[in-house]
């Protein structure tokens, strides 16, 4: 069974990549995930904002006065609130490239330009097969339009392609006014890969305290209808490479996301759920499914069912949502 793919340019030999989490923290994990079938790794992920306070500490240490330091960091969480500094994460990815033979991506967290250049030219030279773009942005003032926020996505995407020979891939959300568009956008612009999508974790409310309350709630398979449709949506559409990385648990959650045109999956959740070695259930279940069907690689089953290569695009349409909301019975 040929399970291998391309992803922005990387040979991969399989469709089954670890998305940024806590795991990718130890090196004896990336070794392990690369026993049972992952893909790449794509590494847990370096923060704008730890990036920032290192500066404004080495900012202190050679140029600043001690009160404009504290000043400096009441703006930013403790740094000890980061699990691992910068250096140690640019070495770790330099361990694991040395360790292991599947690519290794690095993860930048953050919203503005600032210090994402310069630390993703560091994860290249570190030996990083390429950098994933999580760009968490909330555009909760109202004075920003639309435009600004797509803006600031693509300037920047430019600037990292700019300082970086090493493929570039955007973790995307799908809140955009017009998410073909701005992925055409994108992919002009020069995004290797869009990976479609990333989770904002938004706060709750306790109301016994009457404090907010954030928590983490992993993923579930429940999730995969909306970056379903936006791949069958897009396949065909952009040159980029196309990741699905939302509630990918099981091999029927590979299965519809490769139908629907994703190069590769990712997964998370499901690790943090079962354990590393879940990624070998997955692709064993995934190449039963496959050998049932006389499908001998990926790029038989890739796409079929996207909006492309149905026989009825409509299935992808507001006309299938009336049909759906028509035929329901309570």
């Amino acid at each position: 069974m040929n399970l291998k793919t391309k992803y922005m340019g990387l040979e991969l030999n399989s469709p089954l990549l670890v998305s940024s989490n806590p795991l990718s923290e130890k090196l004896d994990n990336i070794k392990l995930m690369e026993d049972h079938g992952a893909g790449a790794v794509v590494m847990f992920s370096l923060f704008e904002e730890q990036i920032r306070q290192e500066n404004a500490l080495f900012d202190y240490v050679t140029e600043t006065h001690a009160e404009s330091f504290a000043e400096a960091l009441s703006y930013f969480p403790p740094l000890e609130d980061y699990k691992m500094g910068s250096s140690r994460y640019l070495e770790l990815i330099r361990q694991a490239s040395e360790a292991v033979d599947i690519p290794i991506i690095g993860s930048l967290n953050g919203i503005t330009q600032e210090g994402w250049i310069s630390y993703a030219k560091e994860m290249e030279e570190a030996g990083a097969s390429g950098v994933e773009l999580n760009i968490y942005f909330i555009p909760s003032d109202p004075s920003l339009d639309g435009r600004g926020v797509e803006q600031r996505y693509l300037d920047i995407l430019k600037a990292v392609k700019s300082a970086v020979s090493i493929p570039v891939a955007l973790k995307l959300n799908p809140y955009f006014s017009s998410m073909a568009h701005m992925a055409q956008q994108l992919d002009q612009a020069g995004a290797d890969a869009l990976v479609l999508f990333n989770r904002f974790y938004e706060p709750d409310i306790n109301i016994d305290r009457l404090e907010l309350e954030n928590s983490l709630d992993l993923s579930g398979s429940s999730e995969v209808r909306l970056p379903l449709l936006w791949l069958g949506v897009l396949f065909g559409k952009v040159d980029a490479s196309l990741a699905a990385t939302t509630g990918v648990h099981s091999a029927r959650d590979m299965i519809k996301y490769l139908l629907a045109g994703a190069d590769v999956t990712m997964t998370a959740s499901s690790l943090l759920k079962h354990g590393i070695r879940h990624l070998r259930r997955m692709l064993v279940d995934l190449e039963f499914w496959m050998e049932a069907r006389n499908i001998t690689s990926l790029s038989e089953m890739r796409g079929i069912l996207s909006r492309q290569r149905v026989e009825d695009p409509v299935a992808y349409e507001r006309a299938n949502y009336i049909k759906i909301l028509g035929g329901y019975r309570a």
